[in-house]
C-alpha cells in the first residue's frame, strides 16, 4: 500500500475518532426527545440500517463460538449500559459527567489485558491506573474539584446513571479481553447492533419509556446524527485500523473523553467547570500511561478494542 493511501486510511480511522467523541451529546439529544429507553431503540435500529449498508452482516457460520456468543452478550449489555445511562441523568451537565466514567474503559481494557492475556508492561500501569480514577473523582467533585462530600451527593442524585456508566466501563474492557482472545478477525458489529436493537426494543415493551416519544425536526435530526455517528464510525474505524496508521490512531482514541466533554457542552449548552477538565485531562493522561507502559508489546488495536464506542 502506498503512503497516499496509508494517509487516506488513517484520516478516515481519524474522522472516526471524530464521530464517536459527539456520542454522548448526540444520545442525550436523542433521548430528551424519545425518551431513554425508546430513543436508544430507535438509534441502535436506525444505525443497524447504516451498518448493513456500510459494513455488511457478517457470515456468523464462520465465527468462533465463543465470541459469538460471550461477545455479543459482552456488547448487547455495554451498548444498553451506555445508552440508558446517558438518557437517565437528570441534566445535560451530568449526562456529560456519566458520559466521562464511562471512558474508564481504555484503563480498565489494558490492566485486563494485562490480568488476563498476560500483555507485558512496566510499573508505568500503577500510576496511570491511579491518575485515571483520581481523574473521575475530580470530575465529580463539581465546582470544589476533590471533594468527598460532594461527589457522594452528586453520585447519590442519581446512582443508576452513575452506576450503569461504571459497570459500562467494567464491561466494555471484559468485551475487548474477549474480542481479543477469541475473535480470530470477525467483526460481528452489524449483528451485534441488531441485537441491542432487538432488546431495547423487548425492555420498551416490558417496562416502558418512562415518558412519551415527541417526535419534532430537532428530535428527529439528533437521532439521524447518533445513528449515523455510531454506524459510520465503526465503518470509518475498521478503514483506518486496516490500512492506517494504527499506532496514530489508537493514540488519538485515549483523547476522546476531551473530546466528547468538548463537543457536549456544546451541543447540550452545558458550560464546564476548570476542575472538570482537570479531570478530564487526568483520565486521558491515565489511559496515555497505561498505553505507554504496554507498548513493550502491544496488542494490536481491534475495531471494538480501540476505540468501539464513545461511545
Amino acid at each position: 500500500m502506498d503512503s497516499r493511501h496509508r494517509n487516506r486510511a488513517t484520516l478516515i480511522g481519524l474522522v472516526a475518532v471524530v464521530l464517536w467523541s459527539s456520542i454522548v451529546g448526540l444520545i442525550r439529544g436523542v433521548s430528551e426527545s424519545f425518551g431513554a429507553t425508546g430513543g436508544a431503540a430507535l438509534m441502535y435500529t436506525v444505525a443497524s440500517v447504516f451498518l448493513l449498508f456500510s459494513v455488511g452482516f457478517p457470515r456468523l457460520a464462520t465465527f468462533p463460538k465463543r465470541y459469538l456468543y460471550l461477545g455479543s452478550a459482552l456488547f448487547v449489555a455495554y451498548e444498553i449500559c451506555l445508552s440508558l445511562s446517558i438518557g437517565y441523568a437528570n441534566t445535560a451537565r451530568q449526562a456529560i459527567e456519566v458520559g466521562m466514567v464511562n471512558y474508564l474503559w481504555p484503563t480498565f481494557t489494558l490492566v485486563a489485558a494485562i490480568v488476563f492475556n498476560k500483555q507485558r508492561a512496566n510499573l508505568w500501569v500503577v500510576p496511570g491506573f491511579l491518575l485515571s480514577m483520581l481523574g473521575i473523582c475530580r470530575v465529580l467533585g463539581g465546582e470544589r474539584g476533590f471533594d468527598l462530600a460532594g461527589m457522594a451527593a452528586n453520585v447519590l442524585d442519581n446512582p443508576m446513571s452513575y452506576g450503569l456508566a461504571f459497570a459500562g466501563a467494567l464491561i466494555w474492557a471484559a468485551y475487548c479481553t474477549v474480542t481479543a482472545r477469541h475473535a480470530r478477525g470477525k467483526n460481528g458489529v452489524t449483528f451485534f447492533f441488531m441485537l441491542v436493537a432487538a432488546a431495547l426494543w423487548l425492555k420498551l415493551a416490558l417496562t416502558g419509556n418512562g415518558g412519551d416519544m415527541r417526535w419534532s425536526a430537532s428530535g428527529v435530526v439528533f437521532l439521524l446524527l447518533a445513528a449515523g455517528a455510531m454506524g459510520f464510525g465503526y465503518a470509518a474505524w475498521n478503514v483506518g485500523i486496516l490500512g492506517g496508521n494504527v499506532t496514530l490512531l489508537a493514540g488519538a482514541s485515549y483523547f476522546i473523553p476531551v473530546f466528547s466533554a468538548a463537543l457536549s457542552a456544546i451541543l447540550l449548552h452545558a458550560p464546564l467547570s476548570y476542575p472538570f477538565w482537570q479531570g478530564a485531562a487526568m483520565v486521558c493522561g491515565g489511559s496515555v500511561l497505561c498505553w505507554i507502559a504496554t507498548r513493550a508489546k502491544r496488542v494490536r488495536p481491534e475495531p471494538a478494542a480501540a476505540v468501539d464506542t464513545p461511545e
